[in-house]
C-alpha cells in the first residue's frame, strides 16, 4: 500500500462551490481506476470546522505503485490538476497498516489527517509499533469507516489518515469534508500490518 496526497491551497475569498462542482462532475472518473484502493476527494473551507484555509486536498491509498505511476505521469488523470492549478508537490508515504472500522459500511462524510515527525535518534521500529497501537485503538472508535498509517522514510514522518461516517472524534488533526470517495480496489488493500 502507498499513501499519497497533494494539497492545493486556494485564496481566502475563493468560491469553494467551484471545487464542489469539479468533484461532482469529475470525481467518478477514478471510480474504476485499476490499482487504486481509495481516493478521498477532500476539501477544507476557511472558517468551517476550524479550518484556517480554503483547500482541495485529495488523499489516495494505492494498492499498487503501477496505478500510482499511471495516475501521475501515465495519462491517468493528474494532468487535469496540473492544467487547472499548476503542478503541486505530491507527498507520498509507504503504507504501514490499514484497518476497517465499525462504520465501514457507511458512506464517509469526513476525514482527518495528522502528520508527525519520527524524532531524530528515535528507533523507527519502536515509533511505528507505538503508532500501530494507536491505529488499533482508532479502529475500534465509533464512527470510523477506515484508518491507515504510513511512513515517509525520506523525511522520517508518519501520517495517520482516517475516514469518518460523520463528525470526527479526533480534535488534534486536520479535518476535511469528503466530497466523494472512489473505491475501485478497496477490497485489495491488505488489512493489518503491511509486513
Amino acid at each position: 500500500m502507498y499513501a499519497m496526497q497533494y494539497e492545493i491551497t486556494l485564496p481566502a475569498d475563493y468560491d469553494m462551490k467551484i471545487i464542489r462542482e469539479r468533484v461532482a462532475t469529475r470525481g467518478r472518473a477514478t471510480d474504476d481506476f485499476q490499482g487504486l484502493g481509495l481516493k478521498a476527494f477532500l476539501m477544507r473551507e476557511r472558517g468551517v470546522g476550524g479550518s484556517p484555509v480554503n483547500q482541495y486536498a485529495p488523499f489516495y491509498l494505492w494498492d499498487s505503485v503501477d496505478g500510482m505511476n499511471r495516475f501521475l505521469w501515465g495519462g491517468g488523470g493528474f494532468r487535469g490538476i496540473v492544467d487547472d492549478f499548476g503542478r503541486p508537490a505530491v507527498r507520498h508515504w509507504t503504507g504501514a497498516a490499514f484497518e476497517r472500522g465499525p462504520a465501514y459500511g457507511a458512506t464517509p462524510r469526513a476525514a482527518t489527517r495528522r502528520t508527525e515527525p519520527v524524532p531524530a535518534g528515535a528507533d523507527p521500529e519502536g515509533v511505528v509499533a507505538s503508532a500501530l497501537e494507536e491505529l488499533g485503538s482508532r479502529t475500534r472508535t465509533d464512527g470510523v469507516h477506515a484508518t491507515a498509517l504510513a511512513v515517509d522514510p525520506g523525511r522520517w514522518e508518519l501520517v495517520h489518515f482516517t475516514l469518518w461516517a460523520d463528525s470526527p472524534a479526533a480534535a488534534d488533526e486536520d479535518r476535511y469534508e469528503v466530497l466523494h470517495l472512489s473505491t475501485p480496489d478497496l477490497h485489495e488493500l491488505t488489512r493489518g500490518r503491511q509486513w
